[in-house]
């Protein structure tokens, strides 16, 4: 799915919140979209060169260290996943999961 699409797909999913909410969650859609696609292709070029560098300082320091693209994906997975949980909170009460604790007081 390209990015326009899930943009779509995730606007479709919040039209019903009042123009109030929607002006929050259309930046946090449209980030998570970007995050989403940035992490896509992270993930490409992880698989194919690695977690790992290897660096020297100086003549005698050698070492390895963290991909920078593995650094910038976790970067990217936190963001998402901060993103992902204020969208959760924001979802249309028809499309949000009831939990067991809340089927419990609506008994």
């Amino acid at each position: 799915m390209n990015k326009e699409q899930r943009l779509n797909e995730l606007k479709q999913i919040y039209s019903t919140l009042s123009e109030d909410k929607l002006k929050i969650v259309t930046p946090l859609i449209e980030n998570a979209v970007f995050i989403e696609s940035e992490m896509e292709k992270l993930q490409a070029i992880i698989e194919s060169e690695g977690t790992v560098d290897e660096y020297q300082n100086g003549n005698n320091q050698f070492g390895k260290k963290a991909s920078a693209n593995l650094q910038g994906y976790n970067a990217l997975v936190k963001s998402y996943n901060m993103i992902n949980t204020r969208l959760e909170a924001m979802l249309p009460k028809k499309e949000k999961a009831e939990s067991k604790l809340e089927k419990l007081m609506n008994e």
